[in-house]
């Protein structure tokens, strides 16, 4: 029944359609966070503290390192036209004597600084301990020299940078594919690489 007082009173109103004006102005677009870059504090046990030390009076003024440090590992960073005068004399120093490499990885901070960064992981089988070089390459010059001559296990480590990096190993005795096939397009190890765009074979 109508409301003499409300002449409006007796129209249909749609429950469906009640306050959706007020939900669309309510709706706000997720604001994406800043990303937060993890960071481990240094704890370097007593021999990791000898070693560091002892670097940073021994190391030869030629290879220009730079000593540090990151989580529980000892870490020198050379230019790359200092890695192999610094790989033989983690080597062969008689009081070093780092003769595994265990690993060899890429980090990707293209989008950051232009930048890849190589990380060498190196074991000293008879002092048990392990330290890390560290080489930055430019984006415009993903060129480094093979240590493959000097630890025979960086022949695949470097194949496989390769593949999925586009990380040229000058000296390489054969960076043929490793993971992928001969045609493949890109390197699926970089940030930038389309996946979702990619057509499964």
């Amino acid at each position: 029944m109508a409301d003499p007082k409300n002449p409006d009173s007796e129209k249909i109103v749609d429950p469906t359609a009640a306050g959706k004006s007020d939900l669309k102005s309510e709706v706000k677009k997720p604001v994406r966070k800043e990303r937060e870059v993890p960071t481990v504090p240094v704890n370097l046990d007593e021999k990791s503290e000898q070693l560091s030390s002892f670097l940073e009076s021994n190391c030869p003024e030629n290879i220009s390192a730079l000593i540090g440090a990151e989580a529980d590992i000892v870490t020198i960073t050379v230019d790359k036209n200092n890695l192999i005068d610094a790989c033989n004399y983690l080597k062969n120093d008689n009081k070093l004597q780092f003769n595994y490499l265990s690993l060899v990885t890429v980090v990707d901070y293209e989008a950051i600084s232009e930048t890849f960064e190589l990380n060498y992981h190196l074991v000293s089988l008879k002092f048990r301990q392990k330290i890390a070089i560290k080489c930055n390459l430019s984006v415009n010059d993903l060129s480094i020299p093979s240590i493959s001559k000097i630890w025979t296990t960086a022949n695949w480590f470097e194949r496989e940078s390769h593949d999925l990096f586009g990380v040229i190993f000058e000296g390489h005795p054969n960076l043929a594919p490793l993971l992928l096939y001969e045609e493949f397009e890109g390197f699926p190890g970089r940030k930038s690489f389309p996946f979702h765009d990619y057509q499964e074979w």
